[in-house]
């Protein structure tokens, strides 16, 4: 027998997204099979402390949890494991607990999507799974994202940031900056979080006084970006790394006004279609359009590309880019590769081999200069 790959899979997190990601870990773990796969769980608390042990998924964030076992993975490159951290009398005992040949970190939103813990893997010099600290971090941050879409022209709306100092230090101000956009409705959205969470659509200057506020809750750097009137809302799934390919595109119903968090994870009245009920045409250029963002910010493993399609003119906006997207076994990333002939296990397995071949490209780099 093939020797098994030691995967760790992280999940939690100190973000907002917490309670996605265990739902997101508890589908990958259902599905990695213990013949190929010899895994170790690794949960992050609210409070950011990394814990493992047995059965992690199943009582974290419980009063069971204090049964778990301190961990950490060290940014050093000789020591490519999991380390468990134990409390003795006058400090702390680390002890190596598993090798690791690659890391499946299945954390949503912020210091997990955002480059953070990309960068420690990286200096640790382990693979994992989906994209490096540089498309990570362009992917988290709209504002930035929509500046890399306009420099290679692909078509996003437009949009201004504000700074949680702005709103703080004078509204009147912020407003006016927002307002001249355009007319209403406006949206506005923490620039560094995902899941929908803490964006408002804006119909009045009181609608926006209230979501400005209610962005900078969760981030310092606030996008404000121009409503297209009752647009429908459409995703495609990138895989691979330089040589991406895109899935069909798929079209989100939401419950709400939007796809709101209530719809995304909590209210069963949204739908998704797959395939998305577009002309053949509009597919083609809503999937190039989806691998042409996904090549622009570097992207590497996995992405689902959010479009917004005008139903009067057709006319598509990219709207984000998930680098570490939903990925329960009902989340449209792996829904859309299901339609598209790949089946979630098949997916999970695709990623971990694109990891470890990304890991062997980035092995090849020389990090030291030699003169001639």
């Amino acid at each position: 027998m093939a020797e098994r790959i030691k995967i760790g899979v992280i999940f939690g997190g100190k973000s907002g997204e917490h309670e996605v990601s265990l739902m997101s870990a508890r589908s990958i773990l259902s599905v990695l099979s213990p013949q190929k796969f010899e895994v170790t769980q690794i949960g992050i608390t609210h409070s950011g402390h990394w814990l493992t042990g047995a059965n992690v998924i199943d009582v974290l964030d419980t009063p069971q949890e204090a049964s778990l076992t301190g961990a950490a993975i060290l940014p050093d490159s000789a020591l490519p494991s999991l380390y468990a951290l134990t409390e003795i009398a006058g400090g702390l005992m680390m002890q190596e607990l598993a090798r690791l040949d690659v890391v499946f970190p299945v954390l949503h939103g912020t210091f997990g999507e955002d480059g953070t813990i990309q960068g420690l893997l990286e200096m640790a010099d382990v693979a994992y799974v989906g994209a490096g600290v540089l498309a990570s971090s362009v992917g988290m941050d709209k504002a930035l994202f929509k500046d890399v879409m306009r420099a290679h022209g692909l078509p996003v709306v437009p949009s201004v940031v504000l700074s949680r100092r702005e709103i703080e230090k004078n509204m009147e101000g912020a407003l006016a900056k927002a307002e001249s956009l355009g007319c209403y409705p406006l949206f506005v959205k923490p620039a560094n979080l995902g899941s929908s969470v803490g964006i408002t659509k804006c119909r009045s200057r009181g609608d926006l006084m209230e979501g400005l506020l209610e962005a900078a809750r969760y981030d310092r750097r606030i996008l404000v970006e121009v409503g297209i009137e009752k647009p429908r809302e459409m995703e495609v799934s990138v895989l691979g790394n330089e040589e991406a390919i895109a899935s069909i595109p798929g079209e989100v119903i939401p419950s709400d006004e939007f796809y709101t968090y209530r719809a995304k994870y909590l209210d069963e009245g949204s739908r998704l279609l797959i395939p998305a009920p577009l002309a053949p045409e509009v597919a083609a250029r809503m999937s190039d359009l989806a691998v042409r963002a996904y090549q622009a910010v570097d992207g590497a493993g996995l992405g689902r590309v959010d479009f917004l399609l005008d139903p009067r003119t057709d006319d598509i906006y990219i709207s984000e880019i998930n680098t570490l997207p939903g990925f329960t076994k009902i989340s449209m990333y792996p829904k859309l590769w299901e339609a598209s002939g790949i089946s979630y296990g098949m997916l999970v397995e695709q990623l971990v081999k694109l990891a470890m071949e990304r890991k062997q490209d980035r092995d090849r780099t020389e990090r030291r200069f030699r003169s001639a």
